[in-house]
């Protein structure tokens, strides 16, 4: 399944951030989805993730709380609300799927292209 996050952009502390996640070849039903992130000099990181069903969901302890994953299967896209934006959160942020939820970038091969979220204080 190829993906495509969007929603980005430069944003004050405090403000808030809806990124989408757009799939194409394959419907995402058959897939837990998920957000990663990776700031200029660090490594990737998890952020959010939420089973095929959207039953359960998964957050990073720097998020929980103020992000919100979701889906809607109908429109083949996965969302991240990001509230209460922080400095910290500044990064490139990729969307990925796999068939069941995972919070170890190294398992999933493919990245589509992320969207650039930048916090400024």
């Amino acid at each position: 399944v190829q993906l495509q996050a969007s929603g980005g952009g430069l944003v004050q502390a405090g403000d808030s951030l809806k990124l989408s996640c757009t799939a194409s070849g394959r419907t995402i039903t058959n897939y837990a989805m998920h957000w990663f992130r990776q700031a200029p000099g660090k490594e990737r990181e998890f952020v959010a993730a939420i089973t095929r069903s959207g039953g359960r969901t998964y957050y990073a302890d720097s998020v929980k709380g103020r992000f919100t994953i979701s889906r809607e299967n109908a429109k083949n896209t996965a969302y991240l609300q990001m509230n209460t934006l922080k400095p910290e959160d500044t990064a490139v942020y990729h969307c990925a799927a796999r068939s069941s939820v995972d919070s170890d970038s190294r398992d999933f091969g493919y990245w589509g292209q992320g969207t650039l979220v930048t916090v400024s204080s």
